[in-house]
């Protein structure tokens, strides 16, 4: 009995001093020089020119879309989530450096007219010349792929880029991998939406091959290779930009849904000088649509195959409204008003959905407005990062927004587009606080306000019913381009009135 009390006395004092002896070996292991941050990997999905209700989960009957459907449904759908600009250059801009477009200057798709060679565009012969504006992405401003690379993520970019030319492209702007990206905002190259598909950085694949395909499986295949590792995958789809291409099998499906609908109203409602289409009918845009969703859904499973869907943040949105004035008008955003090149709703309201493992409540949903400078400091946050408040100055974090808050400490969102969208939008900008929003128009000054959470489809003005509320948000706006610096489109001295 002695003995076996001596022991147990000894074996007391062993256990506090193993602990000890764990803990000193954990610090002496950690490397001295380099903090230690919580490291979730990223899945970031962009798709181009998807509007607000091309998604089952956000309404659409026609488009079938189950692989984003079912993810919407173990994540937080965001109803009033929004672009920095109803073209995409811009806001992918603001993705990357969490600055509003009107702050570095980079206001218009690049690739569009500069007040100095207006002549070769259609707009020559506008009232206005538009603004002038940079055509890249600034090396000076730090990405957010610049910043999880000093944290040690290995980062991955596949898709459009359309964020500046050669010095300009993903691998100068901190992704280690680039699949697909350079000036171009749309396949345009070979067969386009199929292989030889043109673009010097993506090599073709064999015969029939289908971009959206190949995207999504040079990103498994980099997920796949960095599992053990954080990462940041950037998938950037080129889908469902024009040309027009969709698979044949597909297209011929959605020839069968079409003609099978019972719509009895108008196709087409004149909008300004444009056409606006007022169902969603479009086969090829159909297939196109669904097309990209089995991309996704092959991704997401990839996360699941991995195992590592648990650590995977995963991010989906569109980088301006759907396209439905112009170039085939092949789909409508409605109950919002007009589309992709646009002030109103269909220009800038977005599906975003975003899922964060063991945090986001399963099939939740936001209905607090955010815009695309967010994902920054929401990223930075999610990752343990120290914020940078002098990069990512117009975005505010969203994680409490997906711990289950209902708002933010925001005041208003703003835009700012000073040129003449292709798609029949006018120069201009616009202020969403609270319930309303306020968009000026430069040609000739007027200002139209709508309340949002009664009129979502933008049809009564109450510029004149209320005058105070108006005043309030038109001074907050032009405060605004002051602070910001924002430049404004000029007289066009070779305007000639019809």
């Amino acid at each position: 009995m002695l003995m076996f009390r001596y022991r147990l006395h000894a074996e007391k004092r062993r256990i506090p001093l193993m602990i000890i002896i764990i803990f000193l070996i954990s610090i002496i292991s950690c490397d001295p020089g380099k903090e230690q941050y919580s490291s979730p990997n990223f899945l970031f999905i962009l798709v181009d020119d998807l509007g607000w209700t091309d998604l089952g989960c956000f309404g659409s009957s026609f488009y079938e879309t189950p692989n984003i459907d079912r993810f919407s449904k173990e994540a937080m759908k965001f109803t009033q989530a929004y672009a920095a600009c109803p073209v995409c250059s811009p806001t992918r801009a603001s993705i990357m450096t969490g600055k509003y477009p009107a702050r570095i200057n980079t206001t218009d798709w690049f690739g569009a007219p500069q007040p100095y060679n207006v002549g070769w565009h259609w707009t020559r012969n506008k009232p206005l010349l538009p603004a002038e504006y940079v055509e890249y992405m600034p090396l000076e401003e730090k990405t957010i792929a610049e910043v999880l690379k000093e944290k040690g993520y290995s980062t991955f970019f596949a898709g459009k880029w359309h964020l500046g030319g050669e010095g300009y492209y993903p691998e100068d702007q901190g992704f280690d991998v680039n699949k697909g990206g350079w000036e171009k905002g749309s396949p345009s190259g070979g067969s386009k939406y199929f292989t030889p598909y043109g673009n010097p950085k993506l090599k073709d694949g064999p015969e029939g091959e289908h971009l959206p395909d190949r995207l999504a499986q040079e990103t498994i295949e980099f997920i796949s290779m960095q599992k053990e590792h954080p990462f940041l995958a950037y998938l950037s789809f080129y889908s469902v930009h024009t040309p027009l291409i969709g698979r044949t099998d597909l297209v011929e499906k959605y020839e069968i849904k079409s003609e099978a609908l019972d719509f009895s109203g108008e196709t087409f409602i004149p909008i300004n000088n444009n056409e606006w289409r007022q169902v969603q009918d479009h086969p090829v845009y159909g297939a196109m649509v669904e097309a990209m969703d089995a991309a996704v859904g092959k991704v997401l499973n990839a996360l699941d195959s991995l195992g590592i869907s648990e650590n995977t943040v995963v991010f989906f949105m569109s980088d301006n409204g759907g396209l439905s004035t112009s170039e085939g008008h092949p789909t409508t955003n409605l109950p919002l008003k007009a589309g992709k090149g646009w002030l109103y709703e269909g220009g800038i309201r977005e599906p975003m959905i975003i899922r964060w493992p063991g945090v986001t409540k399963l099939n939740s949903e936001c209905n607090f407005p955010v815009t695309s400078t967010d994902f920054y400091p929401t990223i930075l946050e999610m990752a343990n990062i120290p914020v940078l408040p002098d990069q990512h100055i117009d975005g505010i974090s969203m994680a409490p927004l997906l711990k289950g808050e209902e708002k933010l400490s925001r005041d208003a969102i703003f835009w700012h587009y000073p040129h003449y969208g292709n798609q029949g939008g006018s120069p201009g900008s616009a202020i969403r606080a609270g319930e309303y929003k306020l968009i000026e128009y430069f040609e000739d000054g007027h200002l139209e306000m709508y309340n949002l959470d009664t009129d979502i489809g933008e049809t009564e003005n109450l510029i004149d019913s209320e005058p105070d509320i108006a005043e309030s948000l038109h001074n907050q706006l032009i405060n605004w381009r002051m602070k910001v610096d924002a430049r404004l489109p000029s007289n066009n001295p070779e305007f000639q009135p019809k």
